[in-house]
């Protein structure tokens, strides 16, 4: 078992529920619990099948460097990148209407 967090934009009310069977909901959109990798996965293929146009990152406790890893569905300005083994965020540039 391990610490589990879900942060989810946009999303829609089917998977909020959905993700309210097996985290708590600590915030509008913020889940936690402690689940097994079984049910992360589990929880994961449900985001992928539900989140629709919304943005989700998944975090979780590893026995990494970092000490957690994580993955994200969805448009977001943070991008996951890989650094020399280390899975660090960057920013995209802010997209100005003219």
């Amino acid at each position: 078992m391990a610490m589990l967090m879900v942060v989810t934009e946009a999303v829609p009310d089917r998977l909020r529920g959905r993700l309210a069977v097996w985290l708590l909901e600590i915030r509008a959109g913020v889940y936690v619990g402690d689940v097994s990798r079984r049910i992360r996965e589990m929880i994961w293929e449900q985001v992928d099948a539900l989140a629709e146009d919304g943005n989700v990152v998944m975090s979780w406790a590893t026995n990494t460097e970092s000490g957690f890893e994580f993955v994200t569905y969805g448009e977001n300005r943070r991008e996951p990148i890989g650094i020399d083994g280390m899975r660090l965020v960057k920013f995209k540039p802010v997209q100005c209407s003219k």
